[in-house]
């Protein structure tokens, strides 16, 4: 099968130092807009993975997320929203990235060219059949993602992956791959952008409807949310006011008593 790195491919744009500050921004503007078409096409491979991984978690199993640079920081970030927003354990949806925590702030020199550390990483975490690992990489070609999920094939795991070109080493690992072809970047092969903007909105579908399935969400309000901060109490309250048609001050007490827009729901009921 031919291998095209396509988001390494030449921009379709140049002499970007010449271009005044208001082109440079509409050009990649109107890059930015053929992202979410491109996601749309890739949405019946989304489903696909959402349904498998879906069908672990309600086993008992984890989510994790794994990969290097911007790849990896985008996994991380999702995984870190998934307690807040909807009241999970911190351990169900996991990111590694390549060179670990350090990486997330720093980038960690030619950690990403390690075979071996992805499995090693994963294995820090218990790794097993139960669980589904989802490989991220824009390339597709980067080796502490797909070492990782060759050994999580080899070992009876299920996998995923996110990238942006078609059969790509990673794509052609993942037993489930997702493939977003975004073509080629404003600045030659930078990745985070078009890229990287794909594989966030990815992201977001699969973490959001996997909680959606799980039970995570009631009408399309976040009653599981952890209530860590005054703007979460006030979001809180607001869904109290509006699901049961009370006054404000009856909702936080409502709130404050059961600690959780579930439970004060559900309590209020049966009243």
């Amino acid at each position: 099968m031919k291998f095209t790195k396509t988001t390494e491919q030449d921009s379709n744009y140049t002499d970007l130092e010449k271009k005044d500050l208001s082109e440079i921004l509409k050009n990649i503007n109107k890059e930015d807009k053929t992202v979410p078409n491109a996601v749309e096409k890739s949405i019946p491979q989304i489903e696909a993975l959402i349904k498998a991984i879906v069908k672990k978690l309600k086993n008992g199993g984890r989510l994790f997320y794994i990969g290097a640079g911007t790849s990896g920081r985008l996994g991380i970030v999702d995984a870190s929203e998934c307690p807040p927003t909807f009241g999970v354990p911190h351990g169900m949806v996991i990111g590694l990235i390549a060179g670990g925590d350090t990486a997330i702030r720093k980038s960690v020199e030619f950690a990403e060219d390690s075979k071996s550390q992805g499995w090693k990483d994963l294995c820090d975490h218990s790794i097993s059949t139960n669980d589904v690992v989802i490989g991220i990489a824009a390339s597709g070609t980067t080796p502490y993602v797909i070492g990782a999920l060759e050994k999580c094939n080899a070992h009876n795991i299920l996998t995923g992956c996110i990238t942006c070109n078609h059969n790509s080493p990673l794509s052609l690992t993942a037993q489930l791959p997702i493939v977003v072809i975004v073509g080629p970047e404003f600045l030659t092969g930078s990745s985070r952008m078009k890229a990287g903007t794909a594989q966030k909105l990815v992201l977001n579908m699969i973490s959001t409807s996997i909680m959606i399935q799980l039970g995570k969400v009631k009408g399309n309000k976040m009653v599981d949310m952890q209530l860590s901060n005054k703007k979460l109490i006030r979001r809180g309250i607001a869904i109290l006011k509006s699901e049961l048609k009370i006054e404000k001050d009856q909702a936080k007490k409502l709130l404050m008593k059961y600690g959780n827009v579930r439970e004060a729901l559900r309590n209020f009921n049966q009243l």
